[in-house]
């Protein structure tokens, strides 16, 4: 492993346990050449997840593309990178579990909607307006009602 500050290529291995997510190894590190410690994560590597988008071309699973659509919707909200983090991690088993290896990008979608409605309103209402293309304010109006209305 490369050091991250140095780049020299010998590092070690100086602890290694389960993740907290129990589906990744980390594991800490040291550099032999500058002794600055870091952190990696290893993940076991599976059969790549293909997402069926809304024109039906398929495309491999892309967590970035998620992660990008959550930090949006929770930007200036009290929302910690470990939540945010945490909701993707989420979101990933249940697709990465199923017994299909294709998702649709709907099915992505209604997860991390679910999911941000737990953790903060105004994220939810955010992803919602721009994964449900709202063509005009009462669609908009709509959805605040029905969030509102179910708790």
């Amino acid at each position: 492993m490369k050091c991250p500050f140095c780049g020299h290529e010998d590092t070690r291995v100086i602890d290694s346990r389960p993740a907290d997510d129990n589906n990744s190894i980390r594991r800490r590190r040291v550099c032999d050449d500058c002794s600055k410690r870091f952190t990696t994560y290893e993940k076991i590597e599976t059969i790549p997840l293909i997402v069926i988008k809304k024109d039906n071309n398929r495309e491999t699973y892309d967590r970035k593309k998620v992660e990008a659509g959550v930090l949006l919707a929770c930007h200036k909200r009290p929302i910690s990178a470990d939540q945010i983090t945490s909701l993707v991690d989420s979101v990933e088993t249940e697709i990465f579990t199923r017994d299909t290896k294709e998702v649709h990008t709907q099915d992505i979608g209604e997860l991390v909607m679910r999911k941000l409605k737990d953790l903060d309103a105004v994220a939810y209402v955010r992803f919602a307006s721009v994964y449900r293309e709202f063509k005009d304010a009462d669609e908009f109006m709509d959805e605040l009602k029905a969030m509102l209305s179910s708790g």
